[in-house]
């Protein structure tokens, strides 16, 4: 007689499938894989730490090496978000929602097309439990600050890929400060031809050289948490 497979074995196996989707850019097999592991009745959060985001990492790790190209990067930001929509949809659903580190607001820079780098620190923001709010690209600094203050954002993220549009960036910490939101509002920027040293001219909070690094610095940026 054939022994069931446990509980434990199965739900692993999904696990390392909802990882394999997410690195193979497949947001059909991602939002099935989702649907089953609720029918599996796995915990949604459970999914997204433990099946999703660990795939996502180690997209923006083999992106980091060289490994990935864009393309691929593309595909699998599409297939982490479609996963995530079915899962906090179910979330709301039941009454519930994942704890919100902060919220964050991203764009990329007035007369800058370029969105494809900010695309993916926004979902792994999302994946890692902030609320993000994208504005896209081409923004300028008064719709940053507008959101800013709408949304009440604890951080700002500015994008830049022109050196052209890289003074975007000095406009909207410029325009926060005016506003009087600075107080409260870190600023991270980033983009291929930006340095940490331009990050201090500005006066940003910080400089992120990629997608993952991105998430280290906005936690790093929050206050520490209370124990309970």
């Amino acid at each position: 007689m054939w022994a069931r497979r446990s509980e434990v074995s199965v739900h692993e196996e999904t696990f390392q499938a909802m990882r394999q989707s997410i690195l193979d850019g497949a947001p059909d097999h991602a939002r099935v894989l989702a649907q089953r592991a609720l029918q599996l009745g796995i915990d949604p959060l459970e999914s997204i730490n433990t099946g999703y985001l660990p795939g996502m990492t180690a997209v923006g790790e083999l992106y980091g090496a060289g490994r990935m190209f864009l393309p691929d990067l593309m595909a699998s930001s599409e297939a982490m978000t479609t996963a995530m929509a079915v899962l906090e949809d179910e979330l709301r659903r039941a009454g519930g929602e994942r704890d919100v580190r902060a919220t964050v607001v991203l764009g990329t820079t007035k007369g800058d097309i370029h969105e494809i780098g900010k695309r993916l620190v926004g979902t792994l923001l999302a994946a890692n439990g902030f609320r993000v709010h994208d504005l896209g690209a081409d923004v300028d600094s008064a719709a940053f600050v507008g959101k800013t203050r709408e949304l009440g954002a604890d951080i700002v993220g500015v994008s830049a890929l022109l050196t052209t549009t890289m003074a975007g960036q000095k406009k909207v910490v410029e325009a926060l400060g005016e506003a009087g939101l600075r107080p409260r509002v870190k600023v991270i920027v980033g983009g291929a031809p930006v340095t940490r040293q331009w990050a201090e001219q500005i006066g940003a909070d910080g400089y992120a050289k990629d997608a993952m690094s991105a998430v280290a610095l906005a936690k790093s940026l929050l206050p520490a948490r209370v124990p309970a």
